[in-house]
């Protein structure tokens, strides 16, 4: 039986070591990563099956981790802090993470919810997506990379979800709505001109003529969904 591949994401050494060898004890595969942008790199090479993520670490920090990572997978992730309190919980649990366990914690209570974490993954398939590509436009997600023809276009954060939204859901509708409630956020569902503005922005990066959509095609009054087949 394969052993279940758990990644530990914290940048201190004493932490890593102790979950790690607590684990490796309980019969789980580990890998462990010191900071934000070492842990996205394993999470794709390594497809780890749950990642135990800290949320202050340098080069990224845990929410950034969260956030990137749920663009393209569903993998488990269970944050670690020293915080306490409401306002860092909200914000991890609404960045992503399926648990949140403050330092100092058992190993007992760690493993409880792993398992917890584990049985709510087989509700739904885990995507490891990472590289989106239509025609001669590439998104790497975990880089925050769009390449045009091998080139590369540089893109606000808003412009880049709003094109990844897009890229994730190739040949089909997304209502303006949708669109806007996705990216800004609650409140903004109406705010049709700001996402014109947008569109228009991203179709100049992109290089499209005015009147000759090649890759995001408008569908008056409904929204708007990105060519399959781009020429």
């Amino acid at each position: 039986m394969t052993a279940i591949r758990v990644l530990v994401v914290d940048d201190e050494p004493q932490i890593r070591k102790f979950l790690e060898t607590g684990l490796r004890g309980r019969g789980y595969a580990v890998e462990t990563a010191a900071d934000g942008q070492a842990a996205l790199n394993q999470i794709v090479s390594w497809q780890p099956d749950l990642v135990i993520l800290d949320l202050a670490m340098p080069r990224l920090d845990g929410l950034a981790v969260l956030q990137r990572v749920r663009e393209w997978s569903a993998v488990p992730m269970i944050v670690l802090s020293v915080r306490d309190d409401d306002k860092g919980k909200v914000a991890a649990l609404d960045a992503g993470a399926d648990d949140y366990l403050t330092k100092p914690f058992s190993m007992n209570e760690l493993l409880a919810r792993i398992r917890v974490a584990l049985r709510h993954a087989t509700q739904q398939p885990v995507s490891a997506q990472s590289r989106l590509t239509v025609g001669e436009l590439t998104m790497d997600l975990v880089g925050h990379v769009v390449k045009l023809a091998g080139e590369e276009i540089h893109l606000t954060p808003t412009e880049f979800d709003l094109l990844r939204m897009l890229m994730q859901n190739v040949d089909r509708v997304i209502t303006q709505r949708h669109l806007l409630a996705e990216i800004w956020g609650p409140g903004y569902e109406d705010d049709v001109q700001t996402l014109r503005i947008f569109v228009a922005q991203l179709r100049r990066k992109l290089k499209e003529q005015a009147g000759q959509p090649r890759y995001i095609i408008t569908e008056p009054g409904v929204g708007y969904r990105l060519r399959s087949d781009a020429t």
